[in-house]
């Protein structure tokens, strides 16, 4: 049951079984500390989501953005909900002025359309730019992206509101949730952590990071690097 007590993490971390022979006895004490921490941070994470899915209904979306979607047709934010009640929008950086849309953004695109059709069976899900649609999809067509979505932002009062637009011209990125209820579209749970909160010597980062790339590259001992950043070509 949900509400039954926790078995404390250490002794759940000591049941650990090395996967394979001749750790030293500083391996192994390290490991099951490891562990520990490890169980701890995955209780940490589901309290952190259940705190997520509690949250009261968020602003009412008053004003009428319009948007071009993948068939060119103009059509406001309660359209691109389809049939489902939840709507997950990702602004990339992929303005008209750029020659080639935003590395970072690149790399995180191509982890999520390896999951979007899955993800589309739960949520209505689209990636939002302020290029044009057909020129979006040609370098989705590039990289062999499959199951995205790409909507254009029509004008830049919704990059603008949302903070995306710098005075230089340059872009910031957004991954923002809304909620559908009858005719109402509310925000649900938008990133909060700006680049000012980003701790000394780190990349500004979302908790948990939603990037697989640095998911898997915590995974090593090198780690994610202090200066290495991916590229849309290698």
């Amino acid at each position: 049951m949900a509400d039954d007590p926790l078995v404390p993490a250490a002794e759940l971390a000591a049941q650990r079984r090395p996967p394979f022979p001749g750790e030293s006895e500083a391996y192994r004490d390290a490991r099951q500390a490891l562990l520990e921490a490890e169980i701890e941070f995955r209780r940490s994470l589901t309290r952190l989501t259940d705190q997520r899915r509690a949250l009261p209904p968020g602003p009412m979306i008053a004003k009428s953005y319009r948007f071009k979607d993948e068939n060119g047709f103009e059509v406001g934010l309660s359209d691109l909900f389809g049939s489902k009640d939840t709507l997950v929008t990702y602004f990339w950086m992929f303005g008209p002025e750029r020659a080639r849309p935003c590395p970072m953004c690149t790399n995180w695109l191509g982890a999520v359309n390896g999951n979007a059709a899955d993800i589309k069976q739960r949520v209505a899900l689209k990636i939002l730019g302020r290029s044009p649609v057909e020129r979006q999809f040609l370098f989705a067509q590039e990289r062999g992206w499959r199951d995205l979505d790409f909507i254009q932002t029509v004008g830049d009062e919704y990059a603008r509101d949302l903070g995306l637009l710098n005075p230089d011209g340059s872009e910031n990125p957004a991954l923002v949730v809304f909620q559908r209820a009858g005719s109402e579209v509310r925000l649900f749970w938008s990133s909060g952590m700006t680049g000012d909160m980003a701790d000394p010597g780190q990349d500004p980062r979302d908790a948990p990071d939603v990037a697989s790339l640095w998911s898997v590259l915590d995974l090593t001992p090198e780690g994610r690097g202090g200066d290495w950043y991916p590229k849309l070509r290698y």
